[in-house]
Formats: structure tokens, C-alpha cells, sequence
């Protein structure tokens, strides 16, 4: 390992950045002084901006570009100590995609044919919860509070703690599951009793799930929380409690996360309706 290397993952844990974002940043500088075949303290910044402006063409989506515009910026403002080095060159604009999200019908089919308890209970904690990827799969039996009727989230997205709902329905099934699986330390273990899933294995199950049940969509499990936000809005919750249940600083997140919900659209007159009211009002009497 480089020594500038070591000082910049140094940096970015003084920074307290979690262990998977300091990995992800030096993989992304990594990529960028192999593009040029040279160690980024002898870049210019015009072969920075050119470096984005590269991926773009390459079609490289706008989160990648955005992460790998940050790494470099933590890289020579922070390490190299080239204040606003980066200040002039423009963040990429934010794109506005909206989630795949389940229907409350394709919810219940996905259900219906999950035969694995494990994989029934961990599916229904992040649906039910509402939980990241990261959060679920980091939670452990110590993190399930019945008495409260809530499950602690430790150091979730932004290194943070909260607490999440536990339905009285989910505290029965993951007390079904309990009994069989007998977890001891972390809820949803890997192939070892103390070693966490891999990242990618719980969305593959959910894919093949999905198959089974007919869902065409393309899921992730990141879907059934966007399905849990979603379907709670329909329902009529208050965005700040959805914001509070999705641990999110800005109530603007909550929002674009959640989108418009389509109970809302579906009630919004027909413009041929109104078309129709329209002419009869002109009949003559």
C-alpha cells in the first residue's frame, strides 16, 4: 500500500466514515489513477474534471459519478490539501426516477409462496420495519425491545441509532422463527452462526420469490421498504411519521422517496368526466 494511499483512508476514518464508504472511495480513487496510469497527486484538476466527464459519456449513472466526484474531493481537499479543488467543477443534476414499488396484492402474493421461514421473516422485517439492507441484516435478538414494541436500529445510514416499529403480527412471526431457527446472537445470521449475510444474497432469494409468484417488476429488497412507505401513505399516515419510521433528517426526503401516492392520483377527477358533466350542463332544459 502507497503511504498516500494509508493517509487517505486515514483521513476518511478520522472523518468517521463507515468502513463500507472508505472501501468504496478508494476502490473509486483506485479506478480513477489506473484510468490515468498515474498516482493522483500528480493529476491535474482539469484531468479530474475530464475523468467525470468520461464516465458520463460512458454512460456510468449519475449516483457512481456523484460517489466517485466525492472520493476525489475528499482525496485532494481533505489529503492533498488542494482547498476548492474540486469547488468549480458542477455536481451531477439529480435524477428523478420513481422506485418500483409492490401493490399491496403483489405484497400478499410474495408472501404466500415464501415456504422458508427465515426468508419469511427477514422479508417481513423489511417490509413491516421498513429497514435498509444494512440496518436488517446487522440487527440482533438484544435489538428486539417487545416490551416497548419497537426494534433499535444501531448505527444505521449517517452512523446513527433509532428505533423502528415492531407490529404485533411481526413479533409473532419472528418469535415462530425463533423457535426454529434458535439465532443466538445476530436475527438473521449467514452460513455461520455469527457471521452476517453476504449483501447480495437476501435480494437474490427476493428475486427468485418474486419469480415464484409471478411478479414481473425488477425488485431489490430496497423495494419492499419503498413498498412500506408507500403503502402507509396510501393508508393515510402522516409524512412526519413515515419520516420518523424511515429515519430520514428531511422531511423532502420523505417525500421524494415516497412519491404521489397513487390512492391520490386515482382520486383526482376524470378529465372525461368532467367533459361529460360539461356538455349535459349546456343541454337545453
Amino acid at each position: 500500500m502507497t503511504p498516500l494511499r494509508q493517509r487517505y483512508i486515514d483521513d476518511l476514518r478520522l472523518k468517521n466514515f463507515s468502513p463500507g464508504t472508505v472501501r468504496v472511495y478508494v476502490h473509486a480513487v483506485a479506478k480513477f489513477a489506473q484510468h490515468f496510469k498515474r498516482s493522483p497527486d500528480t493529476l491535474t484538476r482539469e484531468e479530474v474534471r475530464a475523468y467525470l466527464v468520461w464516465l458520463i459519456d460512458r454512460g456510468v449513472s449519475r449516483s457512481y459519478t456523484v460517489l466517485c466526484r466525492n472520493a476525489l474531493r475528499h482525496l485532494y481537499q481533505d489529503t492533498l490539501k488542494r482547498t476548492d479543488w474540486l469547488s468549480g467543477i458542477p455536481r451531477p443534476k439529480r435524477e428523478r426516477r420513481l422506485p418500483v414499488v409492490l401493490s399491496r396484492d403483489e405484497v400478499q402474493r410474495l408472501f404466500a409462496v415464501v415456504t422458508n421461514l427465515k426468508q419469511k421473516a427477514l422479508f417481513m422485517v423489511a417490509y413491516d420495519a421498513g429497514l435498509r439492507l444494512s440496518e436488517l441484516i446487522n440487527l440482533r435478538l438484544e435489538d428486539i425491545d417487545s416490551g416497548r414494541m419497537v426494534l433499535r436500529i444501531r448505527q444505521g445510514k449517517g452512523k446513527k441509532d433509532r428505533y423502528a416499529r415492531l407490529t404485533p403480527g411481526l413479533l409473532e412471526l419472528l418469535r415462530e422463527y425463533w423457535r426454529e431457527f434458535r439465532p443466538e446472537n445476530l436475527l438473521f445470521p449467514g452460513a455461520a452462526a455469527n457471521k452476517r449475510y453476504d449483501l447480495a444474497t437476501p435480494g437474490q432469494l427476493l428475486k427468485k420469490v418474486c419469480r415464484k409468484a409471478g411478479i414481473q417488476k425488477r425488485v431489490s429488497m430496497h423495494t419492499l421498504r419503498h413498498s412500506f412507505a408507500t403503502h402507509l401513505l396510501e393508508a393515510g399516515a402522516n409524512l412526519r411519521v413515515i419520516q420518523q419510521l424511515l429515519g430520514h433528517d428531511k422531511i423532502q426526503t420523505t417525500a421524494l422517496y415516497t412519491h404521489i401516492s397513487l390512492e391520490e392520483l386515482r382520486a383526482a377527477p376524470s378529465t372525461m368526466e368532467l367533459l361529460q358533466v360539461g356538455r349535459r350542463s349546456d343541454d337545453p332544459a
